[in-house]
């Protein structure tokens, strides 16, 4: 990446970065293609989490792989499909993977997606956790 996101951040300059989706399947040439595109021109990797509410690989192993190839990861958290204690675990696994960027989200509704019928979340959980998590 040509400079860290949190450092630019400090810097106070202007930052940029992009958002990668990842593949509803295990194959990730395309992604890959995309992560090496973007790597040197932005601040930060943006990793999608089951974006439009269709279940695909985890954002947590996109992000090790940003990092692995050199990129600075922003690991996305929708609240909309976990209770609070997965959403910790989640949060903890970054950590001991090294990503220490996270931006929190309710998400998409799950009406637009392709288990139109799973269980979201409450509300005031997922804003109760964004709170937390800014801290």
């Amino acid at each position: 990446m040509a400079k860290k996101f949190k450092e630019a951040f400090d810097r106070k300059e202007f930052v940029v970065t992009a958002e990668v989706g990842p593949p509803k399947g295990t194959d990730i040439g395309q992604l890959v293609e995309h992560i090496d595109l973007l790597g040197d021109k932005v601040d930060g990797l943006n990793v999608t989490d089951n974006q439009s509410s269709v279940m695909r690989i985890g954002s947590l192993a996109v992000c090790r792989m940003i990092l692995d190839r050199g990129g600075e990861p922003i690991l996305q958290m929708t609240c909309r499909d976990r209770n609070r204690m997965g959403l910790q675990s989640e949060l903890l696994g970054a950590s001991v993977l090294g990503i220490g960027s996270v931006l929190c989200l309710t998400g998409d509704y799950i009406s637009v997606g392709d288990h139109p019928r799973q269980r979201r979340w409450s509300l005031w959980i997922a804003c109760s956790f964004c709170k937390q998590s800014a801290c």
